[in-house]
């Protein structure tokens, strides 16, 4: 799935192209494509006629449109495959295009999903924390690019836990916006397994972490996010390449760019993790 500095790539890009237009004529063209919608497609696209998008707004993994005069917002859930694209109407129909709005001012924003594990849903606005979101964003924790994330809070949370620290990094109640690929380099760059227990971590070893997990998605955010295949882009269709750059995700085998030790692929929650066996030991018990 992608992961925060993707979202954010996105979120950009409708900020720049969608945010200040008008919705008018709304299309759903496969039914899974609005099924968080309860109320259903029909009740979804009438609810967006005339619509204006306010802003467009993020908090981890999670991305949604506000909209005016209504006070809700469409929250995008762009699941494994999930595109926001901005086109000119006369560009051919995408062979996986599930929702398309079109804006007054003359373009198409298309929702792409070639699995159709994603879709739009309407929610109501709410206010957690002092800060405005959709209901059912609103349990999910701040991220470390969030101006009001606040790392000590979070080295608290995880030193009460009692859980391996990649399945807390994981964890969207405790920090949002890491997945899988930059949890292992986060791990990989703050010298951490990711099966250490987070009450055996220090707290100096845990703002560690989260510095580095920050510094991680920032770097990649520059690069324009993760892109392993063609379904990972922005809103114009552009792939990033920070892919080039991991130091520990998906580079088995290879040398560790730090000691020269060869990666390790290692199973964890159904997937894959990756550290350096030197740079990185294992704890010698699961926890302990």
């Amino acid at each position: 799935m992608p992961e925060l500095p993707e979202v954010e790539v996105v979120r950009r890009g409708l900020e720049d192209h969608v945010v200040g237009h008008t919705i008018g004529d709304v299309e759903v063209l496969h039914p899974r494509a609005t099924r968080r919608h309860l109320p259903g497609s029909i009740d979804l696209a009438a609810r967006l006629d005339g619509q204006t998008v306010v802003s467009a707004e993020r908090r981890g993994k999670y991305l949604w449109l506000v909209l005016e005069p209504s006070s809700a917002a469409i929250v995008v859930h762009l699941g494994m495959s999930g595109q926001m694209l901005v086109q000119d109407p006369s560009v051919p129909d995408e062979k996986h295009l599930r929702i398309r709005a079109r804006l007054e001012s003359g373009i198409d924003l298309r929702f792409v999903d070639q699995r159709t594990f994603g879709g739009w849903a309407l929610a109501d606005l709410v206010t957690v924390d002092g800060t405005v979101v959709p209901g059912s964003v609103a349990h999910i924790a701040r991220d470390p690019l969030d101006p009001l994330f606040d790392p000590d809070v979070v080295v608290r949370t995880l030193r009460g836990k009692q859980t391996e620290i990649k399945r807390a990094l994981l964890d969207q109640t405790i920090v949002s916006g890491v997945g899988n690929i930059y949890a292992d380099e986060a791990l990989w760059r703050a010298e951490i397994h990711g099966n250490r227990p987070t009450d055996k971590l220090s707290g100096p070893r845990l703002r560690r972490l989260l510095g580095a997990a920050r510094d991680v998605m920032t770097e990649a955010l520059d690069q324009g996010g993760t892109s392993f295949d063609a379904l990972y882009v922005n809103v114009n269709g552009q792939s990033g390449y920070f892919d080039r750059s991991l130091n520990a995700y998906g580079q088995e085998d290879l040398p560790c760019r730090r000691c020269g030790a060869p990666i390790r692929r290692e199973k964890f929650m159904n997937r894959s993790s990756y550290s350096c066996p030197r740079c990185q030991p294992r704890p010698r018990l699961a926890h302990g």
